[in-house]
């Protein structure tokens, strides 16, 4: 969308000039935006529903901000741009049942094995516990990564997933136990992390900088994702179960 197309549109809607003329200044925003999203999704995500759906976000800004907030509208704008895209993809569920179902028993076999080993859970060990090949358990874990929506705010990772763990980051103990069930992830899969949510990195990056195949990389990200779901499984319980889990580890 250019500037003029942008601006005409933000007047269609009936928002002020004042509106229309930050919605013209700033309709690249929404590009950048997308298309840093996008390298983070399947490729079946469509950039211009992103986008479409980012203008939207930007109007909004448009229309609300303030400049006695403290905050640039470039950054209020940006926030309020990528919160609209991600909303829009969370109605949206490109994975079917199948891939949610496996990915649990994964996080499972993952809880169960590190429960009677106290050590991290082997790759080939989830796969016959599962009681599937090893390239299959790769499969399972790359289909999970691939399913959800990654972005990272400025206080959370924020993840779209049935019964994912990251989805009650407003609670400061849980973001806690994360930031700490991260920290204790092989190296490998916390070094994917770091990259991913941090650094901004997609997954072809990440693949070139450990000097592994894109898939690989996505195979990783998988599997910390499944094994920091079945180590913060108790959350989903409550805060007690959790402090009790925890005390029951020291």
């Amino acid at each position: 969308m250019n500037a003029a197309s942008a601006y005409g549109g933000a007047r269609r809607l009936g928002v002020t000039s004042e509106a229309a003329d930050l919605v013209t200044r700033h309709a690249e925003l929404v590009k950048r935006i997308a298309y840093h999203l996008a390298g983070r999704l399947p490729p079946s995500v469509e950039i211009d529903d992103l986008m479409q759906a980012g203008m939207l976000g930007l109007l909004e800004a448009a229309s609300n901000y303030a400049a006695d907030r403290g905050a640039s509208f470039e950054t209020y704008a940006g926030i309020r741009i990528r919160g609209a895209m991600i909303d829009a993809l969370r109605k949206l569920d490109w994975a079917p049942r199948s891939v949610h179902r496996k990915a649990r028993a994964v996080a499972a076999a993952v809880q169960q094995i590190e429960r009677d080993t106290g050590r991290d859970a082997r790759d080939t060990e989830i796969a016959e516990r599962l009681g599937v090949s090893l390239e299959e358990y790769h499969t399972i874990v790359q289909d999970a990564a691939s399913c959800r929506l990654a972005a990272l705010d400025d206080s959370a990772v924020t993840i779209e997933g049935e019964a994912d763990p990251f989805l009650e980051t407003a609670d400061d103990e849980f973001r806690q136990a994360l930031v700490e069930a991260i920290d204790r992830l092989p190296e490998r899969e916390r070094l994917v992390m770091s990259l991913y949510y941090s650094e901004g990195l997609n997954l072809k990056e990440i693949g070139a900088v450990l000097r592994v195949t894109e898939s690989r990389a996505c195979q990783l990200h998988g599997q910390a994702l499944v094994r920091l779901k079945a180590r913060l499984s108790e959350w989903r319980d409550g805060p007690q179960t959790a402090a009790t889990a925890r005390r029951g580890r020291q």
